[in-house]
């Protein structure tokens, strides 16, 4: 699969783009696509593989950096920060709070999220080693490079999000 992969860049790169330009844009989208989901697989697997050690998923460590970071945040905007939704963050929530590393504290309707002693020394342990980790992946790229990157992917997530694409039999 890699070596389609390469295939594609190649003929992407070296594409006549006056005569088809839109042949080799979509060719090129599958291509940057097929990347980043590859970089970012790759990144999950080592990232689990790390954090097991310690007991938790990729989205627990991602709860235990949030919540301390943003101590007293509540449930919604947690989700919505981790970009998962209610059912999501109740279920890992639940699962940190039977852990005793995490604490719901009523405000009102509202649920705010702080660690518990425990919480608080279990991420003082694992984040420091897991953000040098997360650096060690992007240690191939200069940090001029980091930086680029980081401001292409800013610049696509911002971007509007294209139109729904057509449902079988429509526009042939």
């Amino acid at each position: 699969m890699m070596e389609q992969v390469e295939q594609v860049e190649q003929q992407v790169c070296e594409a006549d783009e006056p005569q088809q330009p839109a042949y080799a844009t979509r060719r090129l989208g599958v291509a940057l696509w097929t990347r980043l989901a590859r970089a970012y697989g790759r990144n999950i697997r080592l990232a689990e593989g790390r954090l097991r050690g310690w007991d938790l998923s990729v989205a627990q460590f991602d709860v235990l950096a949030q919540v301390g970071a943003h101590e007293g945040i509540t449930q919604q905007a947690l989700a919505k920060r981790l970009l998962v939704t209610q059912g999501n963050i109740t279920q890992l929530l639940d699962k940190l709070e039977r852990r005793g590393l995490i604490r719901r504290c009523p405000d009102g309707r509202l649920k705010r999220l702080t660690l518990t002693e425990e919480g608080w020394r279990l991420r003082e342990r694992v984040v420091p080693g897991q953000e040098q980790f997360q650096a060690e992946q992007f240690a191939a790229l200069t940090p001029e490079e980091q930086r680029l990157l980081l401001a292409l992917l800013r610049k696509l997530q911002r971007a509007p999000s294209p139109p729904a694409p057509l449902s079988a039999g429509e526009g042939s």
